[in-house]
């Protein structure tokens, strides 16, 4: 209801425009600091002790503090667990991105209950993957296909876009080496593009280790893309007053359970099957598995 930046008399001063009755600084500052403790109550919930997917991305806040307007990054993991619904594990507002900063998330999370995830989808995110494989050596870290073909375009000109982007796609290990070959000699007048595609071909050739179902989930970081306009709704006017008024503005994100009502993501059911046929990995899930 009330915008971010408001002070408590701006609160006061409205409350008693539009309801015509007065409201004590006292009252206001325990009804927001309410909101804090509910916060930090939820972020420092138990968490399940096995998640299949997590989704991991980070986005920029502006502070004021005196004088001064500064970011703030937000670290937001996402996660789906054995059944396929959706969990927010937690946001945790820091300085610049980096490892050591993602091994404290990770770390936090495994403090809180997680002993397993299968997958961890992300963005270039700096530090993220040395992070988590610190804290969860078994979990597949993949880079988002997605983010890599738009980093890969920004050296390709508009007029070639539509080609180049027909020679990314692929139905298998074997017929992505040898298309990849093929790419290189096709497009090697654009090197920035070939060298996104060198550095990360890990990345590609990890997917193929998997059946279709499983690959349409772990490719692209969209499923917390998709979180992140809840974020934006409450962040894109300005900056906040305090690291506080961050926590509580965000904290608004626990909203999307309600919208998710503990339901599966789509096509969870292949995705599960498909995740059994791998003796290792079905091991781990029985394991994990509340029966």
């Amino acid at each position: 209801m009330y915008a971010r930046g408001m002070s408590q008399r701006d609160i006061a001063d409205t409350v008693e425009d539009i309801y015509g009755f007065e409201i004590s600084h006292d009252t206001i500052s325990a009804i927001t600091g309410r909101v804090i403790e509910t916060a930090d109550e939820w972020q420092d919930r138990p968490l399940k002790k096995f998640y299949t997917f997590l989704f991991a991305d980070c986005l920029y806040v502006s502070v004021r503090k005196e004088m001064e307007t500064k970011n703030l990054a937000v670290y937001v993991i996402l996660g789906y667990d054995v059944n396929g619904v959706k969990d927010i594990l937690g946001l945790w507002i820091g300085g610049a991105e980096g490892k050591h900063y993602w091994m404290q998330i990770f770390d936090e999370i495994k403090a809180r209950g997680v002993e397993d995830v299968l997958f961890i989808s992300m963005d270039g995110v700096s530090g993220l993957e040395e992070g988590a494989r610190s804290i969860f050596k078994d979990a597949v870290v993949q880079r988002c296909i997605v983010h890599l073909v738009r980093n890969s375009i920004r050296y390709i000109p508009s007029k070639d876009y539509k080609a180049y982007t027909a020679q990314l796609k692929t139905s298998s290990l074997k017929a992505a080496e040898a298309e990849f070959e093929r790419f290189k000699q096709a497009w090697s007048q654009y090197p920035g593009a070939i060298d996104v595609w060198v550095r990360n071909w890990q990345h590609v050739e990890q997917l193929f280790n998997y059946g279709s179902a499983v690959r349409r989930v772990m490719y692209t970081a969209n499923s917390i893309e998709a979180v992140n306009p809840s974020f934006r709704k409450v962040t894109k006017k300005g900056s906040f007053p305090s690291g506080d008024a961050v926590k509580k503005a965000l904290y608004r994100i626990t909203e999307l359970y309600k919208k998710w009502k503990g339901r599966p993501v789509s096509n969870w059911a292949l995705v599960r099957n498909q995740l059994s046929m791998d003796d290792k990995i079905q091991s781990r899930i029985l394991k994990n598995e509340d029966l």
